[in-house]
């Protein structure tokens, strides 16, 4: 019974995906637009371009660049906000700076980063890290300080050193909220990650579609914007089994999970 309403659940959401491609298939299949060429001739320049040609030359770099900026911005991210959510007077010193920075456009830091460090892979893996570790910090914050009463207690009765009680009861009372910044600061390296690479790039998934746009090439541009979609839904996905999986016993407190 529950295979098959996973399995239920699974068509019921691909389908408006397939319904869409068929739709694309059979509108363009007789245009001569240069500009909206035929979904397969899009097809068959993704399976020539990126899953043979640009694989290792433009998407490895990308999604390398992702990985280490996002992952710096978590390493950053939840033990500073863990502090500010803890000690008030780290909070109070440092409040003013965090709303600074994190309402300068994420945009606007591009020509910045590129002035200051360089077109290499450092600029772009700090940039990411610099724009994905607000999420991340704020929601720590809040759940950190969201922390029951009652756990505290525990804590207080047990004798719990600090660091115990930030590892023992903040930080996975707090997992929910963390997880909920996480996710968003995944959809905010992946967009960050195109930007940096449109701007001061020589390789990456944003150089090459930001190039052939430019040099009209037009069926390597659409095959680039439906690559991006496929990584962005494909890490998306990921990123939910890994929360699924960390976050079960809450899933099952809540009942979402059967």
């Amino acid at each position: 019974m529950k295979r098959f309403a996973r399995l239920r659940s699974v068509a019921v959401s691909l389908l408006v995906p397939v319904v869409a491609l068929v739709l694309w298939w059979v509108l363009s299949a007789d245009n001569s637009s240069p500009f909206y060429p035929s979904l397969e001739t899009i097809l068959t320049n993704f399976r020539e371009t990126w899953l043979f040609e640009r694989a290792g030359s433009d998407v490895v770099p990308s999604l390398t660049r992702l990985a280490l900026g996002y992952l710096l911005a978590v390493a950053v991210g939840i033990p500073l906000g863990a502090l500010l959510g803890r000690v008030r007077v780290v909070h109070l010193a440092l409040q003013p700076a965090i709303q600074f920075a994190r309402s300068i456009p994420a945009t606007g830091l591009v020509p910045v980063s590129i002035v200051l460090l360089g077109i290499g892979d450092t600029p772009k893996i700090v940039l990411i890290a610099f724009v994905c570790v607000f999420p991340i910090l704020l929601n720590t914050v809040d759940g950190v300080r969201g922390v029951e009463r009652g756990l505290e207690d525990v804590g207080q009765t047990f004798r719990l050193t600090r660091r115990q009680r930030i590892f023992a009861i903040h930080l996975p009372s707090a997992a929910p909220q963390i997880f909920a910044g996480m996710r968003l600061s995944l959809s905010i390296a992946f967009i960050m990650m195109i930007v940096t690479e449109m701007m001061g790039a020589t390789s990456g998934l944003g150089f090459v579609t930001l190039t052939a746009q430019q040099s009209f090439q037009i069926p390597l541009m659409w095959s680039g914007m439906i690559l991006l979609g496929v990584l962005g839904a494909l890490l998306n996905a990921l990123f939910v089994l890994v929360e699924r999986r960390v976050l079960r016993w809450h899933y099952l407190s809540t009942g979402r999970m059967r």
